[in-house]
């Protein structure tokens, strides 16, 4: 009964192998791709606070952009910790353009302050992630 059965040809079974090993090699290099296009395009806009300037009735942000794109400021937030709003009496200098590559702009929210309170701010481009950071009035 053994010996009527017949085994793979070794010439079949190293092809077998090899393509295995071909369509495992596509396998990860698609998924290595993929990963890798993913977090270089995040990279796009890339925004950070440089500073923050408290004036009677008025806060002066600084925003830098190090990333490899142009970031448009949409949407600006300010309040106390769970009560982020958003400010309409928001002007920049000189636009609402950050350019890319170290590029600032300095954004004049008009808001009464109270000394010694932390308040939160959420700067929004129109693509890209937000940038969110936190500063103690002084």
């Amino acid at each position: 009964m053994f010996q009527s059965r017949k085994a793979i040809s070794p010439i079949l079974a190293t092809l077998l192998l090899i393509v295995i090993a071909v369509a495992a090699i596509v396998v990860t290099y698609a998924w290595v791709m993929t990963y890798i296009g993913s977090t270089t395009s995040q990279a796009g806009i890339l925004l950070s606070e440089d500073n923050c300037n408290w004036q009677t009735g008025k806060t002066l942000i600084t925003v830098r952009n190090t990333g490899t794109s142009d970031a448009t400021i949409d949407k600006v937030y300010a309040g106390t910790s769970g009560n982020l709003t958003l400010q309409t009496g928001v002007t920049f200098d000189p636009s609402s353009l950050v350019s890319k590559n170290g590029g600032t702009t300095t954004i004049t929210i008009i808001y009464s302050w109270t000394s010694k309170i932390t308040y939160y701010f959420r700067i929004v481009p129109l693509t890209g992630s937000p940038l969110n950071f936190q500063e103690t009035a002084p």
